[in-house]
């Protein structure tokens, strides 16, 4: 029969840790080290995620503003009268142009 995780040498009815086990005051100091030192790596992990999370928004928001400017060069308009909502996936009217081109036309 195999253990609880797979393995096949491990019994179910073999408790790893049973009730009557008892641990020194070192393994209990010896634990709560390591669980300190994963704590610690977590929250550095935890840090360097925010940070690249952070530039990541960044560089999206600076890729949205490069491609608005873009836009607006393309449609002959300064870059201040095109507003920050419209995106790139934008409906197109039948003739194949932007619904931003008959925005702007009104």
């Amino acid at each position: 029969m195999s253990g609880p995780n797979g393995d096949p040498d491990i019994s179910i009815d073999d408790g790893i840790i049973e009730d009557g086990d008892e641990f020194s005051e070192e393994e209990y100091v010896a634990i709560n080290s390591m669980l300190d030192q994963i704590n610690s790596y977590l929250d550095n992990l935890e840090e360097k995620n925010d940070a690249l999370n952070g530039k990541m928004h960044e560089l999206l928001e600076s890729n949205r503003q490069a491609r608005l400017e873009f836009r607006a060069q393309l449609l002959g308009s300064p870059s201040s009268e095109c507003p920050a909502e419209k995106t790139e996936s934008s409906p197109s009217t039948e003739d194949g142009t932007s619904s931003q081109n008959s925005d702007e036309k009104s």
